[in-house]
Protein backbone atom coordinates (compact mmCIF):
# COMPACT_ATOMS: atom_id res chain seq x y z
CA UNK A 1 0.00 0.00 0.00
CA UNK A 2 1.59 3.27 -1.05
CA UNK A 3 2.01 5.96 1.85
CA UNK A 4 -0.39 8.14 0.12
CA UNK A 5 -3.25 5.56 0.76
CA UNK A 6 -2.43 4.69 4.23
CA UNK A 7 -2.28 8.47 4.56
CA UNK A 8 -6.03 8.66 3.24
CA UNK A 9 -7.19 6.09 4.95
CA UNK A 10 -5.98 6.66 8.15
CA UNK A 11 -7.15 10.89 7.60
CA UNK A 12 -10.82 9.49 6.78
CA UNK A 13 -10.46 7.62 10.20
CA UNK A 14 -12.11 9.54 13.34
CA UNK A 15 -9.47 9.79 16.14
CA UNK A 16 -10.93 8.59 19.20
CA UNK A 17 -12.39 11.81 20.90
CA UNK A 18 -14.88 12.23 17.46
CA UNK A 19 -15.72 8.50 16.99
CA UNK A 20 -19.48 8.22 16.25
CA UNK A 21 -20.19 5.74 19.73
CA UNK A 22 -23.31 4.80 18.68
CA UNK A 23 -22.02 3.27 15.08
CA UNK A 24 -19.52 1.72 17.32
CA UNK A 25 -21.96 0.16 19.61
CA UNK A 26 -24.25 -0.93 16.58
CA UNK A 27 -26.85 1.60 18.18
CA UNK A 28 -29.27 3.47 16.01
CA UNK A 29 -29.42 6.03 18.38
CA UNK A 30 -28.03 6.38 22.13
CA UNK A 31 -28.76 9.55 24.53
CA UNK A 32 -26.05 10.48 27.21
CA UNK A 33 -26.98 10.69 30.48
CA UNK A 34 -24.34 12.42 33.10
CA UNK A 35 -23.72 13.28 36.17
CA UNK A 36 -21.01 16.37 36.54
CA UNK A 37 -19.23 17.43 39.54
CA UNK A 38 -20.49 15.09 42.25
CA UNK A 39 -18.79 15.70 45.16
CA UNK A 40 -19.12 13.81 48.06
CA UNK A 41 -17.27 12.94 51.43
CA UNK A 42 -16.31 9.16 51.71
CA UNK A 43 -13.80 7.18 53.14
CA UNK A 44 -10.96 5.78 50.72
CA UNK A 45 -7.20 5.60 50.82
CA UNK A 46 -4.47 3.15 51.61
CA UNK A 47 -2.96 5.16 54.33
CA UNK A 48 -3.56 5.69 57.55
CA UNK A 49 -3.57 9.30 57.84
CA UNK A 50 -6.37 8.75 54.63
CA UNK A 51 -8.30 6.14 56.25
CA UNK A 52 -8.55 8.56 59.55
CA UNK A 53 -10.92 10.89 57.97
CA UNK A 54 -13.41 11.45 55.25
CA UNK A 55 -12.18 12.79 52.10
CA UNK A 56 -13.82 15.11 49.24
CA UNK A 57 -14.15 12.74 46.19
CA UNK A 58 -15.21 14.02 42.85
CA UNK A 59 -17.79 11.91 40.52
CA UNK A 60 -18.41 12.60 36.95
CA UNK A 61 -20.46 9.62 34.96
CA UNK A 62 -21.01 9.61 31.60
CA UNK A 63 -23.68 6.78 30.60
CA UNK A 64 -24.53 6.48 26.92
CA UNK A 65 -28.27 4.87 27.27
CA UNK A 66 -30.56 3.14 24.82
CA UNK A 67 -33.84 4.82 25.30
CA UNK A 68 -36.99 4.66 23.05
CA UNK A 69 -36.38 6.77 19.20
CA UNK A 70 -37.76 9.75 19.51
CA UNK A 71 -37.35 10.06 23.59
CA UNK A 72 -40.24 9.83 26.12
CA UNK A 73 -44.00 9.40 24.72
CA UNK A 74 -45.22 10.19 28.17
CA UNK A 75 -42.92 12.39 29.02
CA UNK A 76 -42.39 10.05 31.97
CA UNK A 77 -39.57 9.79 34.34
CA UNK A 78 -40.22 5.53 34.57
CA UNK A 79 -39.47 6.06 30.56
CA UNK A 80 -35.69 6.85 31.10
CA UNK A 81 -32.56 6.14 33.64
CA UNK A 82 -32.77 8.88 36.38
CA UNK A 83 -29.87 10.55 37.16
CA UNK A 84 -30.94 10.71 40.42
CA UNK A 85 -30.72 7.23 40.66
CA UNK A 86 -27.43 7.62 39.96
CA UNK A 87 -26.78 9.86 42.15
CA UNK A 88 -28.21 7.99 45.06
CA UNK A 89 -26.80 4.52 43.97
CA UNK A 90 -22.79 6.54 44.37
CA UNK A 91 -24.10 7.95 47.48
CA UNK A 92 -25.13 4.19 48.67
CA UNK A 93 -21.73 2.47 47.70
CA UNK A 94 -19.85 5.46 50.22
CA UNK A 95 -22.37 4.44 52.53
CA UNK A 96 -20.87 0.35 52.59
CA UNK A 97 -17.82 1.71 54.15
CA UNK A 98 -13.88 2.35 53.45
CA UNK A 99 -12.67 1.68 50.36
CA UNK A 100 -9.00 1.58 49.76
CA UNK A 101 -8.27 2.62 46.29
CA UNK A 102 -10.01 5.24 43.14
CA UNK A 103 -9.89 1.89 40.71
CA UNK A 104 -11.91 0.29 42.61
CA UNK A 105 -14.42 2.78 43.70
CA UNK A 106 -14.69 3.31 39.98
CA UNK A 107 -15.58 -0.20 39.01
CA UNK A 108 -18.40 -0.63 41.85
CA UNK A 109 -20.09 2.44 40.34
CA UNK A 110 -19.47 1.29 36.49
CA UNK A 111 -20.75 -2.01 37.77
CA UNK A 112 -24.32 -0.19 39.45
CA UNK A 113 -25.22 1.74 36.09
CA UNK A 114 -24.20 -1.72 34.29
CA UNK A 115 -27.00 -2.78 36.40
CA UNK A 116 -29.78 -1.29 34.09
CA UNK A 117 -29.66 -3.41 30.68
CA UNK A 118 -30.30 0.48 28.83
CA UNK A 119 -26.69 1.43 29.56
CA UNK A 120 -24.70 0.49 26.37
CA UNK A 121 -21.30 2.37 27.71
CA UNK A 122 -20.30 3.98 31.10
CA UNK A 123 -17.86 6.28 31.72
CA UNK A 124 -16.76 7.10 35.05
CA UNK A 125 -14.49 9.14 36.31
CA UNK A 126 -13.04 9.71 40.42
CA UNK A 127 -11.40 11.79 41.80
CA UNK A 128 -9.76 12.11 45.45
CA UNK A 129 -9.51 16.29 46.21
CA UNK A 130 -7.76 16.59 49.45
CA UNK A 131 -4.55 14.46 48.94
CA UNK A 132 -2.23 16.56 46.73
CA UNK A 133 -2.36 20.12 47.32
CA UNK A 134 -3.91 22.15 44.17
CA UNK A 135 -4.74 18.87 42.27
CA UNK A 136 -7.21 16.32 41.55
CA UNK A 137 -5.71 12.95 41.19
CA UNK A 138 -7.98 9.83 40.15
CA UNK A 139 -9.10 7.49 37.48
CA UNK A 140 -11.01 7.41 34.52
CA UNK A 141 -13.03 3.90 33.53
CA UNK A 142 -14.66 3.04 30.65
CA UNK A 143 -17.09 0.06 30.58
CA UNK A 144 -19.34 -1.80 28.32
CA UNK A 145 -22.60 -4.45 29.77
CA UNK A 146 -20.88 -8.38 29.48
CA UNK A 147 -21.77 -9.52 26.36
CA UNK A 148 -24.24 -12.21 26.08
CA UNK A 149 -23.54 -15.56 25.64
CA UNK A 150 -23.01 -16.23 22.24
CA UNK A 151 -25.48 -18.92 20.07
CA UNK A 152 -24.14 -21.82 18.93
CA UNK A 153 -23.73 -21.22 15.43
CA UNK A 154 -25.93 -24.15 13.31
CA UNK A 155 -23.02 -25.30 11.53
CA UNK A 156 -21.14 -26.07 14.49
CA UNK A 157 -24.30 -27.74 16.15
CA UNK A 158 -23.75 -29.87 12.93
CA UNK A 159 -20.16 -30.97 12.99
CA UNK A 160 -20.61 -31.88 16.88
CA UNK A 161 -23.40 -33.56 16.17
CA UNK A 162 -25.98 -31.35 18.89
Amino acid sequence: MSLQRILAVQLAQPDAGERDLAAELGEAALTRVFVRDLVLDGHIGVYAHEQAQRQRIRFNVDLYVRLPKGGPRRDSLDEVLSYEDVVNGIRGLLAEGHVNLVETLAEQVAALVLKDPRVALARVRVEKLDVVPGAAVGVEIERRPPAAPAEVQPLLRVLSGA
